[in-house]
């Protein structure tokens, strides 16, 4: 994540004075909400989804993220590789390959 984007969703907020609505719990519900925005775009269809409505929901549930990333003081880059490696341990090629089951059905 550039540190220009995420200067510009602090100072958005900032601006606002909308740091007091913010908090950890606030930013994890709005990701919520937002998410189900999001697939709202996708709803009763599959295939005929408008892809500038998909961005801007899309966008949303990453700014909220960036913004619990930034007042949690957690770096992005460093929870999705903790993450991915986790994953990888937990879904190894060989059992997971091809196949949708939870890494406890493998």
């Amino acid at each position: 994540m550039k540190q220009e984007t995420i200067d510009r969703i602090r100072r958005f907020s900032e601006d606002r004075d909308w740091d007091q609505f913010h908090s950890p719990a606030n930013l994890a519900k709005s990701i919520a909400i937002e998410a189900g925005e999001l697939l709202e775009c996708f709803q009763w269809n599959d295939d005929g989804y408008d892809i500038q409505e998909v961005k801007e929901e899309l966008a949303d549930v990453m700014v909220y993220c960036i913004d619990l990333l930034d007042k949690l003081g957690l770096d992005a880059d460093e929870i999705i590789n903790e993450k991915m490696e986790s994953n990888e341990k937990k879904y190894p090629v060989e059992k997971a390959k091809g196949s949708s089951k939870k890494y406890n059905k493998l």
